[in-house]
């Protein structure tokens, strides 16, 4: 028997257009963006199938749309292959898509999800906009040689490892001076690529407080459950059982590397064989490839 485990995409998955097509034809899908919208304060579907792309792309606004547009795929599939969503046996988001991956299991219910990740959007907008930053892909180095590129950077500002994607994968996080000095350095150092990221600002660092007071207000005020199947945390690749655990390492998330990497070998040691992409997007696929 395959054991399978679904994985849910994070920022920078969303696009204008998406889940357009879906809506059209399955209302159930459509329903859940009014039900968004709602809670939002605005029209959620508006913006995902028309744009503009700068709102769409806009912290505030892209995380409670990737979140949606993964539920309503999710609803999709499940309808058309319900033995296959009974069937998954674990999951994991990457980022924002871990509290996908947390609502799908049961811990969280779809309204209090929109709640939380409307939230913790804004927070990391403000937090952005108060310390001009960002993320850089560095593609061709290990871990030992970024962490050394970082000490280096440094002194141009505040930066940090933020993503461990794959092999040779690697996301890094902080100030602008900071990621200004560390595309050359990577370049001499060997560095495939250095592909800046259209995000608002260093994620998963420092940087992001106090985003993470008003997420764990946020998060106070919604009910947890223990999911019903184990959901890879970001932060320690391990699953969390217990709801104040749940509320702890999403805060630290905030502020913490996420370790993609570590999460799905977690999953393939322990027998996962077929993994599946919920979500716009396909960025987790290629990532797994790797």
């Amino acid at each position: 028997m395959p054991k399978i485990a679904f994985l849910f995409p994070g920022q920078g998955a969303q696009t204008v257009g998406m889940s357009k097509e879906l809506c059209a034809s399955f209302p159930r899908a459509r329903a859940l963006f009014d039900r968004a919208s709602e809670i939002l304060g605005y029209d959620l579907a508006d913006v995902c199938f028309n744009g503009p792309e700068d709102r769409l792309n806009s912290t505030v606004v892209s995380q409670p749309a990737i979140f949606v547009a993964s539920w309503a795929a999710l609803e999709q599939l499940r309808q058309a292959k319900p033995e296959l969503v009974s069937g998954c046996q674990a999951a994991a988001g990457l980022s924002l898509g871990e509290y996908t991956a947390l609502a799908f299991a049961g811990a969280l219910s779809f309204e209090d999800t929109v709640r939380v990740v409307k939230v913790r959007g804004a927070a990391m907008q403000a937090a952005a906009d108060a310390t001009p930053s960002g993320m850089a892909s560095i593609v061709g180095l290990d871990r030992e040689q970024i962490e050394g590129l970082c000490r280096e950077a440094r002194a141009g500002g505040r930066i940090w490892i933020a993503n461990l994607l794959g092999p040779g994968n690697i996301v890094v996080s902080g100030e602008r001076a900071a990621l200004d000095a560390i595309t050359p350095l990577a370049e001499a150092a060997g560095a495939t690529k250095v592909i800046p990221l259209a995000v608002a600002g260093a994620f998963h660092t420092e940087i992001m407080r106090p985003a993470d007071q008003q997420l764990a207000n946020v998060l106070d005020s919604v009910e947890i459950q223990s999911p019903r199947i184990p959901v890879i945390s970001n932060v320690d690749a391990s699953p969390h059982s217990d709801p104040t655990e749940i509320r702890q390492v999403l805060v630290r998330q905030l502020l913490s590397p996420v370790l993609w990497e570590d999460s799905v070998r977690r999953l393939l040691s322990e027998g996962f064989d077929q993994f599946f992409e919920i979500g716009p997007g396909r960025v987790l696929k290629g990532l797994m490839r790797r």
